[in-house]
């Protein structure tokens, strides 16, 4: 027990140094992103994303523009490294048992539900806009760890891991919601062709294959499959860590060596990538007149109010029940403070925005609110955090 925690320890340590370089880094896509669109190069910049990119391979065509590639491919990966994270937590991480599990469980369950539902309230008359109720559902991993790294030794180590623990569990929750309300045209073949292969691959784990030459060309094909089944492509992802052997997690397993292997990757070229190509927003007087609209006002209230209503009373519901422990480090003040960070969306709350809508309005409008409410999110929560430590130590 004691090698399979520091082995725990030590690959906590790589993910969140990962997520933290790849946080700033994305950060300054967004910056060059915002700033090229506004410039005379904006339209050219624009059309460079959209530009129609093939494969061709014998008989087998597949042609979509640079940025679909991304966000239904190279995002693929993103879900597979989150899949993997997942798996992890839930054999040997910080919600492998239920009096571990049930705080940030709660939590994140109370930091979704919260916030889809004041975007609903705000947005139930709009057909237009009532799709987007996903959308400030997620909690950003990378942009809150880049936070709680800046306060230093001032944010205990457990609050760390609960808020680590809790965007994992949101980012299952957003999976879960992009495959049951985004999905489109479904495919009776392809989705017949998806589960059959996913059941090969469980069959493969059963049967003690561990090689990851094995997986991963089948994965591609299974990413092919769901992405002509009107199930969103990316979920293959999530689907391939779970048939991945996971053993009991050591350095030596598949589980454990793809995981590392994609950590610094999707932090480093994957994500800060996605920012590049989502976040090409050409800010006219026009949008902005519109962030008092139905739509901007339920993404930035559902993230930056919902977030930590959500998680600060769920959490601390869990703990009344006694169906959850509360480390005695983490004052009611902190816990407030880490559900500010909640509100940090960004990179699923961007993705979920692309989904939800086909007006160019609209997602270039969710997006800059997005952006506006993870700011508020980012500085609120800084403060509220470093406001609760002074007071503790009064």
């Amino acid at each position: 027990m004691a090698v399979r925690k520091a082995q725990l320890s030590n690959l906590f340590t790589v993910f969140f140094k990962s997520s933290q370089s790849g946080g700033l880094l994305r950060l300054l896509c967004t910056c060059i992103s915002l700033i090229i669109a506004n410039t005379q190069l904006g339209e050219a910049y624009k059309e460079l994303w959209h530009t129609p990119l093939g494969i061709h391979l014998g008989g087998f065509h597949l042609t979509h523009s640079v940025v679909d590639w991304i966000n239904d491919g190279l995002m693929t990966v993103f879900f597979l490294l989150v899949g993997l994270e997942i798996e992890r937590e839930l054999y040997i991480g910080e919600i492998s048992s239920r009096k571990k599990a049930m705080l940030p469980v709660m939590g994140a369950i109370g930091g979704m539900l919260v916030p889809a539902l004041i975007y609903l309230a705000i947005n139930f008359n709009n057909p237009l806009t009532i799709k987007g109720g996903g959308i400030p559902t997620a909690t950003d991993i990378a942009f809150a760890i880049d936070i709680m790294c800046l306060l230093g030794d001032k944010v205990p180590a457990s609050l760390k891991v609960f808020l680590t623990a809790l965007a994992i569990i949101d980012d299952l929750g957003a999976i879960f919601i992009i495959a049951i309300f985004y999905g489109s045209g479904f495919s009776v073949l392809y989705l017949t062709l998806s589960a059959c292969l996913f059941g090969l691959l469980l069959l493969l784990n059963r049967l003690k294959v561990n090689s990851l030459w094995v997986y991963i060309p089948l994965g591609v094909l299974l990413w092919f499959f769901m992405m002509h089944s009107g199930l969103h492509a990316t979920l293959a992802g999530v689907l391939l860590a779970f048939a991945i052997p996971f053993e009991n997690g050591a350095k030596h397993t598949s589980s454990y060596r793809l995981e590392k292997s994609l950590q610094f990757p999707v932090a480093l070229f994957v994500i800060p990538l996605f920012a590049l190509a989502n976040t090409a927003i050409t800010i006219k007087t026009s949008l902005l007149s519109q962030l008092l609209s139905a739509e901007s006002l339920g993404i930035f209230f559902g993230l930056v109010l919902g977030k930590p209503v959500g998680i600060f009373f769920a959490a601390v519901l869990s703990k009344k029940l006694n169906i959850a422990e509360l480390p005695k480090e983490i004052s009611k003040s902190m816990l407030w403070g880490a559900g500010m960070l909640g509100g940090i969306g960004f990179t699923m709350a961007i993705f979920v925005t692309n989904l939800a809508f086909e007006n160019k309005e609209l997602i270039e409008l969710g997006k800059i609110t997005i952006l506006i409410a993870s700011a508020t999110a980012s500085v609120g929560g800084y403060l509220m955090l470093a406001a609760s430590k002074k007071s503790k130590n009064k």
